[in-house]
């Protein structure tokens, strides 16, 4: 069983940088293909971006490309998301999701999740 702890999000100005971080425990943290995911209100979860296992392959949802840097350090167990240049369109409440194996841009595939962590950005 994978815990999952999402950090770092807050409330940000049009333009403005967060890095949130998302730190494992309970299971073999190299093992999993790490993802971050959102959701806005009375939207679905949607894919953001993904990392493999260890750390050499990454796929990022077209709006985000060239804006965030999804990274890992497996000494630590952590994943982090860092967000450059924000829009008010990113506002929404931010998970990352475990995946035993591979990484992947379906939420239904992912095996753990964490309680999200709120981003709003402001116009």
């Amino acid at each position: 069983q994978v815990q999952l702890v999402e950090s770092g999000g807050g409330l940000v100005q049009t333009g403005g940088s967060l890095r949130l971080s998302c730190a494992a425990s309970g299971g073999s943290f190299s093992n999993y293909g790490m993802g971050w995911f959102r959701q806005a209100p009375g939207k679905e979860r949607e894919f953001v971006a993904a990392i493999s296992r260890g750390g050499a392959t990454t796929y990022y949802e077209d709006s985000v490309k060239g804006r965030f840097t999804i990274s890992r350090d497996n000494a630590k167990n952590t994943v982090y998301l860092q967000m450059n240049t924000l829009k008010p369109e990113d506002t929404a409440v931010y998970y990352c999701g475990a995946r035993n194996g591979v990484l992947g841009m379906d939420a239904r595939r992912y095996d753990y999740w964490g309680q999200g962590t709120q981003v709003t950005v402001s116009s």
